[in-house]
């Protein structure tokens, strides 16, 4: 009992329980992304419940489980049911204190991606859907995982068409962001060959914002315009600072385009992957294309805000 009452102990802190209210919204929010609710998607939901059994009779579980519950009984999830239940979430979410917009959102939306993942399929009304739900909340901008589903559904849209190529390389990012551990039917082994055939080691930004007095600056890969030594001087001239290595205080990692057909979005290498582990971290790095860095330049060289 000692060892039970343990485990769930970490439920109780605030962070925890602002996290599996987080994780419940984005959840349902991702299984009825494409309207039909399946078999396995509401085994998510109801592994959801068991896992926060043993605080049935605290708030706001005591509120949260009969409804969530109600709702998987007869195995359909109505319309007015998900209303109802993200109704519910809202409210305990907008009155906690303990994480603002932004963690709340980031948690929302790893929620989002899980209950998507549920059925261990992504079609394509789910792909517009959370698409629809990114370009709605653009002010998570700098953060991971937002940037990086930003980038590849900007791609993978951008024809107005989804080849099996791109819907498996979008299946193998999400899943490194699942929690595994909390899902009822979905197993990390299930993509280790997915994640090795489409492996990202790094995702650059769309259309970043960036600007450069007192930003940090770090460089990587080869350029197709100019030296590197070249770069950190425009930089430098324009109030930022340059580092050779990346670090929590870095802003931007401008990556090089010169032999890298995929400049679009993927990229890779040490700093890149270093970078990722900071942002995944919570450090806000944008991971930014060259192009974009020397449109960014020109700008503020030309007095453009």
């Amino acid at each position: 009992m000692e060892k039970e009452r343990s485990e769930y102990q970490k439920f109780t802190k605030p962070a925890e329980l602002h996290k599996a209210v987080n994780t419940l919204r984005g959840l349902v929010a991702g299984i009825n992304a494409d309207t039909a609710v399946g078999e396995k998607e509401l085994a998510e939901l109801i592994h959801w419940c068991e896992l926060q059994a043993p605080l049935r009779d605290r708030h706001p579980f005591s509120e949260l489980l009969p409804v969530v519950e109600a709702a998987c009984a007869n195995g359909v999830i109505t319309e007015d049911e998900s209303k109802d239940l993200l109704w519910l979430c809202n409210n305990f979410a907008d009155n906690s204190s303990y994480y603002d917009m932004v963690t709340s959102s980031i948690q929302f939306l790893s929620g989002m991606v899980h209950g998507i993942m549920a059925d261990g399929e992504l079609t394509d009304k789910e792909i517009s859907t959370l698409k629809s739900w990114i370009d709605a909340n653009d002010y998570l901008t700098g953060t991971y995982p937002f940037d990086e589903i930003n980038t590849l559904l900007s791609v993978v849209l951008e024809d107005g068409k989804i080849t099996e190529d791109e819907r498996a390389e979008l299946i193998a990012f999400f899943s490194n962001i699942i929690d595994f551990s909390s899902s009822y039917n979905l197993s990390e082994t299930d993509f280790f060959k997915l994640r090795e055939q489409y492996s990202v080691k790094g995702i650059c930004a769309v259309c970043p914002e960036i600007s450069f007095p007192n930003k940090v600056f770090c460089f990587t890969g080869e350029s197709y315009r100019a030296k590197r030594n070249t770069m950190a001087e425009a930089v430098r001239a324009l109030g930022g600072v340059v580092r050779s290595n990346v670090s929590p205080k870095t802003d931007y990692l401008i990556v090089g385009n010169a032999g890298n057909p995929c400049w679009a979005y993927a990229c890779y290498g040490r700093k890149i992957e270093e970078a990722m582990q900071l942002r995944k971290a919570g450090a806000q790095i944008v991971i930014a294309n060259e192009t974009d860095f020397w449109d960014a330049l020109d700008d503020a060289n030309a007095g453009i805000e």
